[in-house]
């Protein structure tokens, strides 16, 4: 089956190609893909499978795959939302739709998922198990589409799940794996402060909320420098402070919105603790009212060391022309909602190089001009299948 598998893929990869750039053409923000969901749903028309639709709190779908026999269950997800980014890329298949695009490659994990889904339905009769296919909507912009989709039950019978993401610090043939923690966890944050506003000549009269936000935007820092352990990662980043008035007038409210990421759930708590701490000392401090908003987003990725073994010995071991490499990946400070996947069952989230040919340094993931080399689909349809392949102990 293995080599029937990847020989059906190479003989698809002008059609992933074809489908990344419809998808490219046609981007849709989070919670807002309900063309494309219904173009993927369309594609498994008339096929031996069960689909369900709308699955969690969006456009959800979910595709299963029975064997031919039976064993265990396992997911394969790909998301499909893009950004509000207007696209700066000079190809032929840009974006159709005014700042909106696919920059993430989240075109390119529906497309070659589309496709290795429909050669495994092919072959199901020779699969001791049942797959799972999870397109999942809204992965960019929280509450985000996985963790709907793992409370509304459609997962449980799942043993494991598999995931991977484009990133362009690889070229294509070159797939990254890590185990352990991975991907940092994020909290949005955003703080009100309420002052008493004046003239600015005379500052005794009033209240400045300004000057009480620029201390909190200093004194939120050395909560990573003073109170994080150094070998641990964390980082404070106030995003936006919106304190825009009259030149000379002090200025009675302003709001603050920051982001939060670390690594570990042990750090997260330490963090959470010491900003809940700060700013009663700023509301007695500068004698204004504060308004906390604080909100964990995703949790920090955990591959699981046993998945992540799989994934790692099954491709050194692939004698492939198109896999170049298998390289441990560093860890990184990015988020991705796959980790509430892996919070349910053991899993693992690997990479697929996609940096563009003749590139020294490509533009990374969300930048208006961020584009792949489309080599690294059919990588991404052959490492996944492969991995299938050899979970199953399929030859």
């Amino acid at each position: 089956m293995k080599d029937q598998l990847m020989k059906m893929l190479e003989s698809r990869k002008s059609e992933i190609i074809e489908i990344r750039r419809y998808l490219h053409e046609h981007p849709e923000l989070s919670f807002k893909e309900e063309k494309t969901a219904k173009y993927i749903a369309d594609f498994y028309k008339d096929k031996d499978v069960q689909v369900q639709t709308n699955v969690g709190n969006g456009y959800g779908i979910i595709v299963t795959i029975k064997g031919g026999k039976s064993g265990k269950t396992i997911g394969l997800r790909a998301d499909f939302d893009a950004l509000p980014i207007h696209e700066e890329t000079d190809v032929p298949f840009k974006s159709k739709k005014e700042g909106v695009m696919h920059a993430c490659g989240h075109d390119g994990h529906t497309a070659y998922l589309l496709v290795l889904a429909d050669c495994l339905i092919q072959l199901k009769e020779l699969i001791p198990g049942t797959i799972k296919i999870i397109h999942q909507h809204a992965e960019e912009t929280p509450p985000g589409g996985a963790k709907s989709i793992v409370e509304s039950g459609v997962l449980d019978d799942v043993d494991n799940i598999f995931g991977v993401h484009l990133f362009p610090t690889d070229p294509a043939g070159v797939v990254g794996y890590r185990s352990g923690y991975t991907m940092a966890g994020r909290t949005y944050f955003k703080l009100g402060i309420q002052g008493v506003g004046g003239h600015g000549s005379s500052p005794h009269k009033a209240n400045d909320s300004i000057i009480a936000g620029a201390h909190f935007v200093t004194a939120v820092q050395t909560v990573i420098s003073r109170r994080l352990n150094p070998f641990e990662m964390g980082v404070v980043t106030i995003g936006s402070f919106d304190g825009k008035g009259t030149f000379n007038v002090i200025k009675d409210r302003i709001e603050l919105e920051g982001d939060v990421r670390y690594m570990n759930s042990k750090t997260q708590q330490l963090i959470d603790k010491e900003i809940h701490r700060l700013v009663p000392g700023i509301e007695t401090e500068f004698g204004v009212q504060c308004e906390l908003t604080y909100t964990a987003d995703y949790p920090p990725l955990y591959n699981d060391p046993e998945m992540t073994e799989v994934v790692r010995s099954s491709l050194e071991e692939m004698n492939d022309p198109d896999i170049k490499g298998v390289r441990e990946f560093p860890k990184l400070s990015g988020s991705e909602d796959f980790a509430y996947y892996a919070e349910k069952v053991p899993s693992t989230f690997f990479f697929i190089g996609c940096k563009p040919k003749g590139m020294e340094e490509a533009y990374f993931n969300h930048h208006p001009k961020f584009d792949i080399d489309e080599d690294a689909l059919l990588v991404a349809a052959k490492a996944v299948g492969q991995v299938v392949c050899d979970y199953f102990e399929i030859g």
